[in-house]
């Protein structure tokens, strides 16, 4: 659906058309109008979120042995021996399992602890959000390569066509290296900020920084928040990769 139309992620008006659409089909569904109600999708624009295109997802909460608790207006305040308690009331569970969330797109780098030159680490880059050079690699990381890194297609692509394309890149830029007989590669400065600039810039066209989502980094306390993929498409994601590569890696600095 969201490849459908192609203004429903820029106009607001044909977002909200498209939400109603879904809405009303979940009202179908969901007999019970008061549990529908807490499915809908309505604050954010339709989309910025991953979707629910389900397979009996919301014929489940037709079944009497299924409870919806909307755990914003009644959160979670303790775990018990024999389940859990919100604000409201008690649930007693057989089973309890634990879906937290994830620290998308810079989490598990950061808790790598990368060094780069002087010692200086990527948490300490990355402490007011993510800065790269094509989602690839880090102004002042030399040697450092990241495969679907914040900055490229990554989330908003088919992930294995986009982890193909960067490890291929990868592999031509470091054979470009040895041939050369280079023993460094690492963007420049201005390069990097050029283009997340340009990230930045494209994604502000959309309506998804408008949605705390985990795209934007909302889901982790304290994280920075902006949107951090590249949302330019992957067609031009991959032929602007071509044309820094076939400029000599337009944009690195190389040296021996």
């Amino acid at each position: 659906m969201s490849g459908a139309f192609a203004d429903l992620f820029v106009n607001q008006d044909a977002n909200e058309t498209a939400a109603e659409f879904v809405r009303a089909k979940i009202r179908d569904v969901v007999r019970d109008p008061a549990v529908a109600e807490k499915l809908l999708p309505r604050d954010y624009p339709f989309g910025t979120k991953r979707s629910c295109v389900d397979t009996g997802y919301y014929e489940t909460f037709n079944r009497d042995n299924v409870t919806l608790v909307n755990t914003r207006s009644t959160p979670i305040e303790e775990i018990t021996a024999t389940g859990l308690r919100t604000s409201e009331t008690e649930y007693e569970l057989d089973i309890l399992i634990f879906a937290t969330g994830f620290d998308a797109m810079t989490g598990a780098l950061r808790n790598i602890d990368v060094r780069g030159r002087a010692g200086f680490s990527l948490s300490d880059k990355w402490s007011a959000g993510p800065r790269t050079y094509l989602g690839l690699m880090v102004a002042g990381f030399p040697n450092f390569f990241m495969i679907t890194g914040p900055g490229s297609p990554s989330v908003f692509s088919n992930m294995v066509v986009s982890i193909e394309q960067h490890v291929d890149w990868i592999a031509e830029c470091l054979s470009y290296v040895r041939e050369h007989q280079f023993s460094d590669i690492e963007p420049t400065l201005n390069a990097e900020n050029a283009w997340v600039r340009h990230v930045n810039e494209l994604s502000g066209y959309t309506l998804f920084p408008c949605t705390n989502s985990w795209y934007v980094g909302a889901n982790i306390p304290g994280k920075p928040q902006g949107f951090m993929p590249y949302i330019g498409g992957v067609e031009a994601y991959r032929l602007k990769c071509e044309a820094i590569a076939a400029n000599g890696y337009e944009g690195f600095e190389l040296s021996r």
